[in-house]
């Protein structure tokens, strides 16, 4: 009997026994996802360097990963973070930032080869710049409601207690993605996502380590080429749905009520960043057009560069295309001019900030 006050070492393996297997409502809802997420993927290679937004994107989904579990931060704080050398940078903002490198980090690690419970360990020593390990022993942990896990209020659910036990349910975890290969990947994706929150291997950050194997899972199974799906935000907005059904699977075996909530999830998250892509696309189209009429000197390289998120500076355009910082400072200065960019002076530094992206990044927060 499950019991939420005690360790739930008897925690099922996978494959679940799903009782009456995949109703015609899952079905219905996996092949919704499956149609947006692939319109995604295919808009995503029509784009002229689908790196382009990848920075951005991925910034948002660290965003809204950590105002899951209450770590706040303004766009305007994080874009001034990423392009300032200030160190007065809020906690959040680090939080959030790290959220970010620890993505980048799961995917450079997952071109070496496939998902590992060290990927796993990794991701959130990133996320939590530590050097702690799986949970220990002595670690008591239970999660309340809101899952929060510390050490009073309503316990809705207290994860296996145990290195061995834990380590044993993760090689289990890490079978069923690499070498299950009957089931279809988004399915995959949201059975091993519930899978990892009930391990739940690590002291603190499970919840955000768990949301970027959700993208590390769609990668390797080649259904996203870039981490361009913008989960957290779905989250955000249904979060007492996210924590209740995640329960219900461990409490009553419901897993279909738990994959009926991450296909809409995928859906709604494509059919969203689509828009975003479009917008920004939009965007970027009629400003490339507007600068090649104004300044035709600039380099088609330099209006990629400023899409690539709204806050730049010109050492950020100094390379193999643009050697001199002072030429890339010229021609930000000559787009300030003609009011693509605007000049920002944050302490010692000089940054341009592209408003039209911006204002469509403020808009979907």
């Amino acid at each position: 009997m499950f019991d939420r006050t005690k360790p739930y070492n008897e925690l099922p393996v996978l494959p679940p026994k799903l009782k009456d297997g995949l109703s015609t409502e899952v079905l219905l809802l996996l092949a919704e996802a499956t149609h947006s997420i692939g319109k995604l993927e295919g808009i995503s290679k029509k784009l002229p360097n689908p790196l382009m937004l990848v920075n951005t994107i991925a910034l948002r989904e660290a965003k809204a990963s950590s105002e899951i579990e209450n770590i706040f931060t303004t766009d305007d704080e994080l874009y001034k973070a990423i392009s300032t050398t200030d160190s007065n940078i809020s906690p959040a903002a680090k939080e959030v930032l790290l959220y970010r490198e620890s993505l980048w980090h799961g995917i450079k690690d997952l071109r070496k080869g496939p998902i590992e419970i060290d990927t796993l360990i990794k991701v959130f020593q990133k996320i939590k710049d530590t050097k702690a390990n799986i949970r220990p022993e002595h670690i008591n942990t239970r999660i309340i409601k809101g899952g929060n896990s510390i050490s009073s209020g309503e316990v809705v659910y207290t994860p296996p207690k145990g290195e061995v036990e834990i380590k044993s349910l993760l090689i289990n975890l890490i079978d069923f993605i690499n070498n299950y290969k009957t089931l279809h990947p988004l399915l995959k994706m949201a059975i091993a996502h519930y899978q990892f929150e009930a391990i739940h291997p690590f002291t603190d950050g499970n919840g955000r380590t768990g949301r970027i194997l959700n993208m590390l899972i769609l990668i390797q199974d080649k259904v996203l080429t870039h981490p361009i799906l913008y989960l957290s935000k779905y989250i955000i907005d249904n979060k007492d749905d996210y924590y209740f059904l995640l329960n219900s699977v461990s409490s009553r075996n419901n897993w279909e009520g738990w994959l009926k909530y991450m296909l809409k999830a995928v859906k709604e998250t494509s059919d969203y960043t689509i828009h975003l892509i479009e917008e920004i696309m939009d965007q970027f189209d009629s400003t490339r057009k507007f600068v090649e009429k104004t300044l035709p000197k600039i380099d088609y390289f330099v209006i990629e560069s400023i899409f690539a998120q709204p806050y730049i500076k010109a050492v950020n355009i100094t390379g193999d295309k643009i050697k001199s910082r002072n030429t890339a400072k010229k021609y930000l200065d000559q787009l300030c001019e003609i009011k693509v960019l605007e000049l920002k002076n944050i302490g010692n530094e000089t940054v341009y900030i592209n408003t039209g992206l911006m204002k469509i990044l403020e808009g979907e927060a």
